[in-house]
């Protein structure tokens, strides 16, 4: 039986991850989406880390390859859209996951350096990527993007640069699904709120002095759905929907994958 993205090509930023004991979002998108039959562009800001992903996938009889990239340089964005053109001849999928946090915090005490960086990267980087894709799909009659976003998009008040980047990354999401529908360029987006990742466990274990595991309970506690965290795997799965031709007619959705967080009140 085909896969529900037999034959597609696919360019997946943040395809690498930070080291952990789990997996992150952009390694388990780029691996289910190879699985699924789709040949994959696994792009890193770190070559190592975009490698080691395309080798899994290599591994388990899949097609990738990988690419060094910087978002937030326009030129390294173009890059791998030709790249993808070379190859395939087309970009049929775009999955924006690189996101980034550090030195972040509520706005009275968020250092300016740090807000410019995170947005550069959260906001300006997806930016960045859809442009440099969305010339090639509109000439080829269509494509998919998808948008990793944050439960911290509407919900929070302790890291205002994240926060305000990923609603941007809502509204960039909307705007791109309004302005391309007419040429069957969808754009959606994915919210995810608590998950097992190594970016969010060590990051936020290291940042606050605690071990890896009582990050986990302290974040475990906090989910509605069964007092259980999200892993990569969920967010990959909604990524696959978004991007299989089974959601054809969605574009400009923002699907929350957090375990109930954005519906709870206290």
């Amino acid at each position: 039986m085909a896969g529900r993205l037999e034959g597609k090509a696919a360019i997946v930023s943040g395809a690498g991850q930070t080291p952990g004991e789990t997996i992150g979002n952009g390694r388990a998108i780029a691996v289910l989406f190879a699985r699924e039959g789709a040949e994959v562009l696994c792009v890193d800001r770190v070559l190592e880390r975009a490698q080691e992903t395309a080798a899994m996938i290599e591994a388990e009889g899949g097609k990738a390859f990988a690419l060094q990239a910087n978002i937030v340089k326009a030129g390294e964005c173009e890059a791998v859209a030709k790249a993808a053109i070379d190859r395939w001849g087309r970009v049929d999928i775009l999955v924006n996951n690189v996101g980034i946090g550090g030195g972040d915090g509520p706005a009275h005490r968020i250092e300016e350096a740090a807000f410019d960086r995170i947005l550069d990267v959260n906001l300006k980087g997806t930016w960045l990527m859809t442009k440099a894709v969305l010339g090639p799909m509109r000439e080829k009659g269509g494509g998919a993007i998808v948008n990793i976003s944050s439960l911290a998009s509407i919900a929070g008040g302790g890291q205002v640069a994240y926060e305000v980047s990923k609603a941007g990354v809502n509204r960039l999401t909307t705007s791109v699904a309004q302005a391309n529908g007419r040429y069957r360029v969808r754009c959606n987006a994915i919210t995810p709120g608590l998950m097992d990742t190594p970016m969010a466990i060590e990051g936020i274990a290291r940042a606050s002095g605690r071990t890896p595991q009582a990050v986990r309970d302290e974040r475990n506690a906090r989910v509605p759905l069964g007092g259980m965290m999200g892993t990569a795997w969920d967010t990959a799965y909604a990524a696959l929907f978004l991007a299989s031709d089974e959601a054809k007619f969605i574009t400009g959705a923002i699907l929350p994958v957090d375990g109930g967080g954005s519906v709870r009140i206290a």
